[in-house]
């Protein structure tokens, strides 16, 4: 019955959200509640929630603050050097736009912190994709698909919590599946082309026409532009917008081109007004009165410093963002009624992610609490027959699919793992080789709504949950069976 129960709950909470019958929070809390009723558990749910949402307290505690501190380092114009160099580089191209993305968040991402990661790559390219019309759904699946394959590397997580469960070393783990991880990405960088081609297209279909300055022999200071009827008249609604940590309403940004404005581009000349232009009335408008230009570099190194901390872990990550934010307030503005108005700027970003991670307590303690988790993973074990015994580490791989999509890792990891690598010990296959193939599944758990760094990069970007995943799944299933494939072919993941 539990399992039943679970992949029911399971079922109805993604068609819901995928359909947009209900909010993702709105889901999250009252679709395991129905459910959670009609278990022995009865009304102890309640309990079971609760604890969740205890253990959940230091993730809400680590994005609340985070998500003040980049957001005050955006105000400030930390990253609008960063974004005039992505724009100087990608021009107004928006396959370039999409690439650039997809580098930026593979840089950012060595860090193996996805909260931070989305929220550096939200700052710096959102505007963009506001400026230029494009969807921000793309920015979501691309930043997504990077950041969940990068997530195998020894320091992300699931490669630890692999060694710690089977008591091997982590890089024994990591390196020989450094072949499979390239392909990964090599894969994610080909749909991020395509991406950028699809944007491109539908931008000529809504009238706006794509110029490339090399084959058309045009001169300016970008390879590429944006030419054509891109004005919107006053009247009109306004571009795609989205929830962005530093922007100045309440952490909603938006640009709205209107006939006449300085900033549209000429379709004649084939030229634009400059970076400076394109970014205004977004997160990093030029003009801005909370720029701190003079405070550059003290900023620069605060946020390195934060960085290098967080790496070596001198800190707990919450405690660690608390004092960085109130530094980075003290000295950007000390004016007490300035640094009220700073806070209360992003409070919009900061309930909705805090919401979500709450919301999400409730799903994660009543699968738990309930054994649901325990007895779908003990129901997909001894569905395997015996037969299968000397493909163990290949089912693993694709058993840590789904599995890690609709439970923690950490219930994957020390849950599940150990009981399919003891099985497959009695087929000669290798502790190692299960731990290999049960990261292969991150590019996928990294899109599951119980990871907060996934609540966190669709509610900074404005994006629906349900539209995320609509974009996202499949190719992120693609990546990881590619990974998967290329672990078996060099040897990595033996077949006993």
């Amino acid at each position: 019955m539990l399992v039943i129960l679970g992949f029911a709950m399971i079922i109805v909470f993604m068609t819901l959200i995928m359909t947009k019958r209900l909010s993702p929070i709105l889901a999250l809390i009252i679709v395991p509640t129905v459910f959670g009723l009609f278990t022995s558990a009865g009304l102890g749910i309640g309990e079971m929630v609760m604890d969740a949402i205890a253990d959940m307290s230091s993730t809400a505690a680590l994005l609340l603050f985070a998500i003040i501190y980049f957001g005050i380092m955006i105000d400030v114009g930390l990253f609008d050097k960063l974004v005039g160099f992505i724009l100087k580089v990608a021009g107004h191209d928006p396959v370039k736009v999409v690439m650039g993305t997809a580098l930026l968040t593979g840089a950012v991402s060595l860090d193996g912190d996805g909260s931070t990661t989305f929220i550096v790559v939200t700052a710096a390219m959102l505007p963009i994709y506001q400026r230029l019309e494009m969807s921000p759904v793309v920015l979501t699946c691309v930043a997504g698909l990077i950041n969940g394959t990068l997530n195998i590397v020894p320091w992300g997580g699931p490669t630890a919590r692999a060694s710690s469960a089977l008591q091997i070393d982590a890089n024994d783990i990591f390196a020989p599946m450094v072949p499979a991880l390239a392909a990964g990405l090599l894969v994610c960088f080909v749909f991020a082309y395509f991406l950028g081609i699809s944007e491109r297209r539908r931008l000529a279909k809504n009238g706006v026409a794509w110029v490339d300055e090399a084959r058309s022999g045009t001169s300016g200071s970008k390879r590429s532009d944006l030419v054509g009827a891109v004005a919107r008249s006053s009247s009109g609604s306004n571009s795609s917008s989205g929830s962005g940590s530093g922007a100045a309403n309440g952490g909603t940004t938006s640009a709205t081109l209107a006939d006449g404005d300085s900033d549209s581009l000429d379709a004649g000349s084939g030229n634009n007004s400059g970076s400076g232009s394109a970014l205004t009335d977004t997160a990093l408008d030029p003009n801005r009165a909370t720029l701190r230009p003079k405070l550059f570099w003290f900023n620069l190194i605060l946020t390195v410093a934060v960085m290098v901390m967080l790496i070596a872990d001198l800190l707990p990550l919450p405690y660690l963002f608390m004092i960085a934010m109130v530094i980075a307030l003290m000295v950007n503005f000390p004016n007490i009624k300035a640094q009220q108005e700073e806070l209360a700027s992003h409070a919009s970003a900061i309930i909705a992610v805090v919401a979500m991670v709450m919301a999400a307590g409730v799903l994660t303690g009543i699968m738990s609490g309930t054994g649901m988790v325990d007895a779908m993973a003990e129901w997909l074990v001894a569905v395997i027959p015996s037969s299968m015994g000397p493909y163990m580490a290949v089912i693993t791989g694709l058993l840590s699919i789904p599995m890690t999509f609709f439970m923690s890792n950490d219930a994957f990891y020390f849950g599940i793992l150990p009981v399919l690598a003891e099985t497959a010990s009695h087929f000669g296959i290798s502790a190692a080789d299960m731990a290999r193939a049960s990261i292969t599944g991150q590019p996928v758990h990294m899109q599951s709504p119980l990871v907060p760094a996934i609540l966190l990069l669709v509610s900074l970007s404005g994006v629906e949950l349900g539209d995320h995943h609509k974009k996202v799944l499949w190719r992120a299933l693609i990546v990881s069976l590619v990974m998967l494939a290329v672990g078996v072919l060099i040897g990595v993941i033996a077949i006993g």
